[in-house]
């Protein structure tokens, strides 16, 4: 499985700039997945529902599933997070495995960089970005791309990851 990382302080664009990468790769007839990681407390499940229910009640794990989907929520309940190696081992094997966060792991990522956001470059601080997308031009020797450069961004990406 080919694993490759976007990085970026929040409100930068990296979900917006995976959305239009993931079509690009499926079209190429790649299978896709992504592990987002979240630095604040974040919950998919709603008050109400029986899941939820049974989270609050005290749960370690609930999954729901149907034909469609499945969904598996599992409460830390005071463990320590696990790493992105151990997510990944969890992850159902596919061409491309996209990680979007978890800036400071050694995998090579994209740097997603908008200058409005007041933040310094991740790079050069972290070797492991390989090229950086931004909206304002950037002095590197990393290719760069515009922020909206799609295609050119995932053609790098398959390039980097020798998908293709």
């Amino acid at each position: 499985m080919k694993v490759f990382g976007f990085a970026g302080w929040s409100g930068s664009g990296k979900t917006t700039l995976i959305e239009q990468l993931i079509p690009r790769f499926v079209a190429d007839g790649l299978s896709v997945s992504i592990i987002k990681h979240a630095h604040h407390q974040f919950d998919i499940d709603r008050p109400g529902k029986d899941s939820y229910r049974h989270r609050h009640a005290g749960c370690t794990e609930v999954m729901v599933t149907s034909d469609l989907r499945w969904a598996l929520m599992h409460e830390m309940r005071g463990v320590p997070e696990h790493t992105l190696e151990q997510q990944i081992a969890r992850m159902m094997p596919v061409d491309l495995l996209l990680i979007e966060g978890w800036k400071s792991q050694p995998l090579p990522k994209l740097e997603v960089y908008r200058q409005a956001n007041g933040k310094p470059l991740l790079y050069p601080r972290d070797s492991h970005i390989v090229g950086i997308a931004s909206d304002v031009p950037v002095e590197t020797r990393l290719p760069r791309f515009a922020i909206d450069d799609y295609d050119r961004i995932a053609q790098f990406v398959l390039d980097s990851t020798e998908l293709k």
